[in-house]
Order: structure tokens, then sequence, then C-alpha cells
């Protein structure tokens, strides 16, 4: 039976108020009961006015939803259109798309809302309608017409040229008759290495035609063959900048590795900048994003470009110190590879990244608090009806309202790093795995481990044998390969052939057999030499045979001249051993004089989620695995933009001696070839002494 309410407490004659919120309204029910004075009445109501407004904000924090992590309060004072450029650290936490974008106002209703990326219009480039080329004694001048009516910002001159810097004044016609200086000492070069600015930029302008100057006098001439003109944009595109921190610098042969923090994930970077001291220096760059290919992070090259700073006599220092990208960089990472070939490492102090805003417009419908939600992985993308609005509301006015820093939304209980990340996979039976090495950590969350020299030489060249375990079950992982090298230094012994004193060999033994090395230098002492150089491995068959298995063959041209001493050879697949034979062939010149040898190998990571009282361990030396398949992969992005620690490994221990089959390696073979062989022997022994007659017995 259902007991009968109880009877409202009373107050002064009257029963106690009772308050009845909703969204954004609430209301007072007194039941009289006796009659009271006015007086006391109204000092009843003005006591329970603080009561009645804290249950009024209770009820309207409530109203928002509870699936959304983040929250940013902002004021709008007058109702109508609202357009608000929306700060690095909102893009930060939301998802690529926006999809978890929600508005509401502060009674909790939704508010639909418009999303707005300025990127620049596609511009119109084409060949110039005219092309005519005059040879002079000191300068080789080009005459061109536009064929454009509309406003140009750049002409791109297109030479068979190999080598070669030039200086070129740039000159404007409307009419063919009047000419006006552009630019003056503008360089156009092209490099050996690469490296090649051919693209004059002037002030958009509408020219019917142009004139180019190029100065012959302290170089050949050189051939132009013709022009493409680049008509300008009809509305500049908006751009902020912003710092971004070099988080990692790694010096590879040749090549200089930085780590960039943009700051924030999800930005639409239309430029990278940098900023250096080097008065004189031209480079070939690469931008570059890690992204999930084939269950593994690899990095992907999104722009390339050219950095330079030069200065020909008589004419000021040119620059570029951009590179151009126009694209959006889902990580917080951006890596900026710069080839140094054989110069120097390229000092770099700041960078700066210029960034395309994206606007968030919508109608407000009354003045007051608004609440910009973001932080839910779940939640699919809103569809509101405004698109059809898009070019009205591209065109409203930014507002002058500034988003404050994100704060927890009140309502949403916070879940642990990466809570989308299971801890454990499925269970494995490890007695086929040879080796394991134990895993520290410093702390929780995401986990960094490089891979060392003895799971590079004892695991699987694809790495297929690798397995993260945490008791009896897999903990799943993302393999990142990444254009990091590691330098090592080998041991070398000179020695001249017995045979043939013309020969010299360098026998360079590495620390472990079977690692990826791709690239092995040395540097020489000799000033003046040509050498055809051999690189390669000695590798025993299964017959126990010896074979020269071939890694690399290149020329070695060495002149005075050459600043450079080292030289560099490539190797085109992962080692059999650990001992490596340099040869070269003297002929009747003296010995070569080599010295400071280093091989290097690709630095290898695994990604995955760890707790800090976690007791893993890494598997590896399985030739039977097969590369393991997790879900992880989903989700990568935000593995790859959480702060991740670094851990370490621990001693390698030997869990199983290796099978007789499993130890006949190319380059330790012929004990399975000569058991075999014997087994054979025995076989046939034995058959043909079955076939013999036998002989006769005695009687």
């Amino acid at each position: 039976m259902n007991n009968p309410p109880a009877p409202p407490p009373h107050i002064g004659g009257y029963t106690s108020p009772v308050l009845q919120a909703g969204r954004g309204h609430f209301c007072i029910r007194l039941e009289r009961q006796f009659s009271i004075p006015t007086s006391r009445l109204c000092h009843l109501v003005l006591c329970l006015c603080p009561a009645m407004l804290m249950s009024w904000l209770s009820a309207t924090a409530a109203s928002l939803p509870s699936d959304w992590q983040r929250e940013q309060q902002f004021q709008v004072p007058a109702p109508g259109l609202v357009k608000l450029s929306l700060p690095p650290e909102t893009l930060d936490a939301t998802r690529p798309a926006l999809e978890d974008l929600r508005l509401f106002d502060d009674v909790g209703n939704e508010l639909p809302y418009f999303i707005d990326r300025p990127a620049p219009a596609s511009k119109v480039v084409q060949t110039a309608k005219t092309f005519q080329v005059t040879l002079n004694a000191n300068s080789t001048v080009i005459r061109l017409e536009t064929g454009l009516t509309q406003p140009i910002d750049g002409v791109t001159l297109e030479t068979p040229a190999a080598s070669f810097i030039k200086s070129v004044r740039l000159e404007g016609s409307a009419d063919g008759q009047r000419w006006q200086v552009l630019a003056q000492g503008l360089p156009i070069f092209r490099q050996a290495g690469g490296a090649s600015r051919l693209r004059l930029d002037l002030t958009a302008n509408a020219w019917r035609e142009l004139r180019l100057t190029v100065d012959d006098q302290r170089s050949q001439p050189i051939p132009f063959t013709g022009a493409r003109v680049h008509a300008a944009s009809a509305t500049p595109t908006p751009s902020e900048t912003q710092a971004a921190t070099i988080k990692e610098r790694h010096e590879n042969p040749g090549e200089s590795r930085l780590t960039l923090d943009l700051g924030a994930a999800n930005l639409n970077v239309s430029s990278i900048q940098i900023e250096t001291a080097e008065p004189l220096f031209t480079r070939t760059v690469t931008l570059a994003v890690p992204q999930i290919s084939e269950d593994a992070i690899r990095e992907q090259t999104v722009a390339k470009g050219i950095l330079y700073r030069v200065a020909l006599e008589g004419q000021a220092t040119s620059a570029n110190l951009s590179v151009p990208l126009e694209n959006q960089v889902q990580s917080r990472e951006l890596l900026l590879l710069i080839m140094n070939q054989d110069s120097p490492p390229l000092p770099i102090t700041a960078v700066r990244v210029e960034r395309r805003p994206v606007y968030l417009t919508f109608l407000a419908r009354s003045p007051g608090v608004h609440h910009l939600l973001t932080g839910n992985p779940r939640c699919s993308a809103p569809r509101y009806d405004l698109a059809a609005l898009g070019a009205n509301l591209r065109s409203a006015s930014l507002s002058a309202i500034t988003l404050p820093p994100l704060a927890l939304n009140p309502n949403f209980r916070p879940a642990e790093v990466l809570a989308g990340v299971q801890s454990d996979g499925t269970s494995l039976d490890i007695s086929h795995w040879v080796f394991r090495k134990p895993i520290k950590f410093t702390r929780g969350g995401a986990q960094q481990l490089e891979l060392d020299l003895e799971i590079l030489s004892h695991a699987q060249g694809g790495f297929q044998d690798l397995r993260l375990m945490r008791g009896s079950n897999q903990a799943p992982y993302i393999l990142e390969r990444t254009s990091i090298t590691r330098a090592l230094t080998p041991g070398v012994t000179s020695t001249n052939d017995a045979k043939d004193r013309r020969i010299s060999r360098w026998i360079i033994k590495l620390p472990q057999p079977n690692l990826p090395i791709t690239r092995l230098s040395c540097a020489a002492r000799t000033a003046l030499f040509q050498r055809d150089v051999t690189l390669y491995e000695e590798v025993t068959d299964n017959r126990g045979d010896k074979y020269r298995r071939h890694l690399s063959n290149v020329s070695w041209v060495q002149t005075p001249e050459r600043k450079s001493k080292e030289f560099a050879l490539a190797l085109s697949s992962p080692l059999q051993t650990d001992t490596l034979v340099l040869e070269t062939n003297n002929g009747d010149n003296p010995a070569l004089e080599l010295e400071n040898f280093q091989a290097f190998h690709s630095v290898t990571r695994l990604l995955f989620k760890a707790r800090p009282e976690d007791a893993m361990y890494l598997y590896y030396g399985n030739a039977q695995a097969a590369s393991p398949h997790y879900d992880l992969r989903l989700v990568a992005g935000e593995l790859l933009s959480a702060d991740k620690a670094a851990a370490a490994l621990g001693a390698e221990e030997r869990l199983k001696k290796l099978s007789w089959s499993e130890s006949q390696t190319p380059g330790k073979g012929g004990v399975l070839f000569w058991g075999v062989l014997a087994l054979v022997v025995v076989v046939l022994l034995v058959v043909v002494a079955r076939l013999l007659p036998k002989a006769p017995s005695a009687t």
C-alpha cells in the first residue's frame, strides 16, 4: 500500500513554500492555512529569495549535456548575428571536423551555428600569351604579354639550365610603351642539389606586358624557353600568426629533422616561417606529419619548399624564409626536414606558424551568457539548416567577443587518459618466443618506447613478432617508423689482400648481427683520389659455402677544393651478419687512409598506454609469428596528440635456446646440410649392403 503524502510543514500559519524549478523559470506556491500580517509575509519572501536563486542557477547548469568535457562561457551583449574566431585551444579540444562542437544559451537551448574556414581561392596560372627573348652583351631581355586582364602577383620562368644564379629587374607596362620598374635585383637560381627558385613575386596589379632583364655580367647567359603568369586572388585570405616550439632536433647525415609543437591540433596551417642568423644559404625543405599506414605510424610528406638568403654583387640581399602548406594539421606535431647536403646544419632561432582562422557564426536570440561545449569523442556531427545561408553568413562582421580559457563542464565526470584505449588484449602463449625485456615507466598514460640494438637484431625484419605483455594478456600498441637516425661507431680493422696488394680492405665489426643499417659513412685523410668502392658481407649458405652478398657499389671522387671529406654509402637491404667489408682497388696509386667510420639505422618506436604500476614485458624473437592487428589504430590520433612519457627497457632475458632449424641462419649455415648429407650416405650404404650378394657358406 502507498503511504499517504506527509503534510507540508507549516511556517507561521502558512505551508512552506514549494520551489518548482524548470528550464529558466520557477514559481512559489503558498497555501493559506492561517492569516498572518502582510509585513511577516514580505519578510518570509525576502528570506527565501537567495535559496530560490541558487536553485534556479543549479537547474540551468544541469541543463547542459554531461557527455561534453570542456566548456567556454562568454557574454553576448545584444541579440543578433554573432561571429567568433575560435582560438587554437578550442580547436585543440575538438575533433578535426568539429563534430563535437555544441552551442547553448543560458537556459539550455541548443543554438545552430555555421562554421567558416577561409581558404585562398584557386589562382589562375597560364602560359604567357607571347614570349620574346633578346640576347644583349651583358644581359638577357625577356618581354612577354600576360594575356590576363585581372591583377597578377607573379611570373615563373622556364629554363633547361642545370646550375646558375642570376639577378632580374622586373618592369610592367599597361600599354607596351611606358614602363614602370616593379622590382630590382630579384634572384633566380637552380643548384645541383635540387634547390631551385624561378618565380618572381610582384605587388598585385594588372599589367598588359612584363619586361624582365636578366643580368649576365658575371656569368654566361642561359636559355629561357617560356614563362607562366600567376593571377592574384580577388580578395586576401585572413591569417593569424603564432609561435611554434622546437620540441626535438635530430641531426641526421645531410639532414636536420625538427619536431615542431604547434601548440594545438587541428590548425589550418598556411605556412611555416623560420628565423635564422645565417647570412647566406639555400636549403630544400620538407614538411611531414605522422599518419597511420598499414597498422603503423609513418611520416607523410605534405609540402616541399625552398628556404634561401642570397646576395648578388651590387644587389640587396633577397630572402625567402617561409614554406607554404595550406593544409589542416590534425596532430600537434609537424616535422620540418631541412636538406643540408654537405653544408653545416642551419641554425634556427625561432619558428612561427601562419594559420587560417576558423569562424563560428550563430544567431543570438537574447543577450546573456552562452556556453560553447567541446570534447566528446563519440557524438555524431550535428546537422543544421544554415548551410544554404553560408554566403550571407560569411560576410558578417567579426564580433568583439573573446572566448575565455577552457574550463571543465561541471556536469562532466573526468575520464582517464586515453579512456578509449583498452588496456589488455587477448591472452597469448609465449612459449615460442626466445627473448624478452622488462619495461620501466616513470608515470602512467601514453608511453613511447624506442627499440634498442638487441631488439633490432633479434626481432624479425618487419617487427611482426613484437608483443607487449601484461601478465598473460597482450597490450595493444602502434608501431611508429620515424625518419630519425641513430649513429653507432663500429670497430674497424684495415688490411690488404694477401694475393693482390693493390686491393685495400676495411673489416667493419658491428655490435649485433642482422641490424637494419641504412647508411655507412667514413672520412678520408687522402686529399686527391678516385676509387670504385664496394661494400659487402660474407654469408655462409646451408651447404657451408661462403659467398659475397653485395650491399653497395659507388664511385668516390675526392679533390682538394671539396671541403667535405666525408663519404657515405646507402645500404640496399638489412644485414645478415655482424661484419661488413669495404673494399677498393688502388691500382698504381697509394692506399687510401680512411677514418671516422659510422653506421646509421632508423629509429622505430612503440606507442601504447600503461599504468605506472604495470609489470610489462616486450617479447621478440619468433620467426613463425604473424603481425598483430589491434583496434588501437582507431584512436591513433588521440595517442599521437597525447603527452607521451619515455618508457625504458631493461636487460635482455633469453627464454629458451634456439632450435636446431632456427639456428641455421644464412650467415651461420652448414650444419643442417652436412647432417642431412651424412644421413643420406648412411642410408645409401645400408641399401648397397643389402643389395650385395651374400658370400657362399662353407660346406
